[in-house]
């Protein structure tokens, strides 16, 4: 069916009700001016060229309940450009969820009303204010309720003209084609204008035509303040099947505010001594006054499933033996289908990536339950932050270590969005081998120890790379677990216990003179170099994290000290952020404690795993060589 047909089936709204919405629009323009006025800050041309947009969304198109903001089968909606979130605040507070009052507490320490939306509100799913990120986690929505909830809630995701220049929304745009996301509607907002100058396609309405149809959507282009246009236009999407939509909105910042309007120089700026003109002016132009006779839908049937995604636990017990050779890699694929066999709602995504990280063992267990996001890593993370918000998956997301860092800025919004999303870094450190310096990760501890309220695993066998995974399922914040290339030796045994934040000694003696840590290969080489140390009676202790955060304070303390106060830290990372530094912070408050760390000092080389540890001095030969020097100090 064509969308000249479906508009034709439209049933034209009333005059009065056409009124209505004009006047909520500039109501929400009014409330946008005064609550900046008061906070002397944010963005109220913004606001004034979504104001409609927003009308007809949350009073006319969209079907959800104000009592319960979360409702699971209320249509959701995303602010991508989170700068315009007074305009935001003003709809819900129209729609009746808090009093117009609240607004005044704009931007104020202490209140959830911020600069730019964030989950401590009841009423936003996701953090936004990072342009460019919000069609990826409005993309993960849409998947959950078409392929998962199979629900009939629709998802609408409000973009800026300006923050479509990131690359990242075309990754997502190409998603939603790719998956026929039709319960997906994008709305870009073309107001011409960006923070500094005009955006590179101003009102060029046309080519964001088509450039979204070739794309595969179903591209409809409206004047962004004609509240018919916009009612029609959005009939037409939620009837458009097999593809997204997007609407093409065009319109002005500070539309209604004269002298203003579509005027340089007013982005992120409150109307100052202007205001109180702008502001009559508005409240000329509303006509109705009195209680609004339209209001916000509720969902036609609450068809969105019970969803419990608490205590998952592997499906059986790690079953290895001591001594056996595996990659935790390998390992990671068996945990993730033990838990997925646990529970319906744990999902994997990946970037392409799937045969190296073992992700693929999901995809062989139950196709349905992962997601090929391609080579586009920001969408990715985003992808996976939409489907964990309001708790509807478990979801890991797995790549190669080194690849996570192009997509912080999204892993950084999601601690601020409250995700739990769970990332797998494989191909970490110099052992990965001859594809060199481009694939090795040697910052991703670093960046993950950075993120607020997450949780660094680093297991050392396969064992404990089956629990970490368990355990992550369970954790709320972002988690991290970082899995080795080659094989490496079973240590545990199958019934070890584990907890975050919990070390292991794996080797000592009775006459320990030195305590070492190491991670993954280097974990392995130390236990190697301890050995061989124990053959001319030299006493070392090894030590296993497990977590990197949070760290084990009090072990790697007691442990410090019971081994004369030595401790040897030997990573694959750079020295900046790892192992070694979370170590020293943990013991710099204490006497007699002296730490030597050893790490990636430079850009490695390619080489073979072999050769590139002992050219960084990572291996057992080496570990021996800093155990003795360290006890002559």
């Amino acid at each position: 069916m064509s969308s000249d047909t479906m508009a034709n089936q439209y049933h034209k709204l009333e005059a009065k009700a056409v009124q209505e919405l004009k006047d909520i629009a500039n109501k929400i323009r009014i409330h946008s001016i005064s609550s900046t006025q008061t906070a002397k800050s944010g963005h109220p041309t913004s606001c004034s060229s979504i104001a409609e947009i927003l009308s007809v969304l949350f009073f006319n198109t969209m079907r959800y309940k104000v009592s319960a903001p979360k409702d699971a089968s209320s249509d959701r909606f995303v602010l991508s450009k989170g700068h315009a979130a007074p305009a935001l605040y003003a709809a819900w507070a129209e729609a009746g969820l808090f009093p117009v009052a609240d607004l005044q507490n704009l931007r104020k320490l202490g209140s959830d009303l911020e600069g730019h939306p964030t989950p401590r509100l009841n009423f936003v799913d996701v953090g936004t204010g990072s342009l460019g990120q919000g069609l990826a986690i409005a993309g993960g929505m849409a998947f959950v309720g078409k392929n998962y909830d199979k629900a009939n809630y629709r998802v609408y995701c409000l973009v800026g003209d300006g923050e479509s220049a990131e690359g990242s929304i075309w990754e997502s745009i190409h998603f939603a084609s790719y998956y026929k996301l039709d319960n997906l509607c994008v709305i870009f907002d073309v107001n011409r204008l960006g923070q500094s100058e005009p955006t590179s396609l101003g009102h060029d309405i046309d080519t964001y035509r088509k450039r979204l149809e070739a794309f595969g959507f179903n591209a409809v282009a409206v004047d962004g303040h004609d509240v018919e246009e916009l009612v029609k236009a959005f009939h037409v999407a939620a009837s458009t099947k097999g593809k997204p939509t997007a609407i093409i909105a065009k319109t002005y910042k500070g539309k209604n505010f004269p002298k203003i309007e579509d005027l340089e120089n007013w982005h992120g700026k409150p109307l100052g001594d202007q205001a109180e003109r702008v502001l009559q002016h508005l409240k000329s132009l509303v006509k109705n006054t009195g209680p609004l006779q339209i209001h916000p839908q509720k969902p036609l049937v609450d068809d969105a499933p019970v969803v419990d995604i608490t205590n998952i636990k592997l499906s059986s017990a790690p079953s290895y033996k001591i001594g056996d050779s595996l990659a935790t890699r390998v390992a990671y694929g068996t945990a993730l289908v033990k838990i997925a066999q646990n529970n319906p709602r744990v999902i994997a995504l990946d970037g392409d990536m799937k045969n190296s990280t073992y992700s693929e063992a999901l995809k062989k267990f139950d196709a349905t339950r992962y997601i090929e996001c391609f080579i586009a890593e920001q969408n990715l993370v985003g992808v996976a932050i939409g489907a964990t918000c309001r708790d509807r998956t478990v979801a890991f997301v797995s790549t190669f270590a080194t690849f996570l860092t192009r997509a912080y800025d999204q892993i950084r919004m999601g601690a601020i969005s409250q995700t739990n999303v769970n990332f797998v870094g494989s191909h970490c450190g110099v052992s990965i081998g001859e594809d060199g310096p481009s694939q090795m990760g040697l910052e991703d501890i670093a960046m993950f120890r950075t993120i607020p309220g997450s949780t660094v695993f680093y297991p050392a066998d396969a064992v404990s790379v089956e629990r970490a995974v368990e355990l992550a399922a369970n954790t709320k914040g972002i988690t991290f677990i970082r899995t080795n290339r080659p094989a490496t030796a079973v240590i545990y045994p199958n019934n070890q216990v584990f907890e975050i934040g919990k070390a292991h000694v794996v080797k000592k003696s009775g006459n320990d003179q030195i305590l070492v840590i190491g991670g993954g290969v280097t974990l392995h080489e130390s236990i190697s170099a301890a050995t061989e140390l124990a053959k001319s009676g030299v006493g070392v202790r090894v030590l296993d994290l497990f977590t990197v955060k949070p760290l084990d304070k009090e072990a790697i303390i007691k442990n410090a000290k019971e081994c004369g106060g030595r401790i040897l830290v030997v990573e694959e990372h750079y020295y900046e952020g790892g192992i070694g530094e979370a170590v020293t912070a943990a013991v710099s408050e204490e006497r007699d404690i002296i730490v030597k760390h050893i790490a990636v000092p430079r850009v490695p080389r390619s080489g073979t795993p072999t050769a590139l540890l002992d050219y960084y001095g990572l291996n057992s030969k080496h570990i021996v060589n800093y155990v003795q020097d360290t006890l002559k100090l």
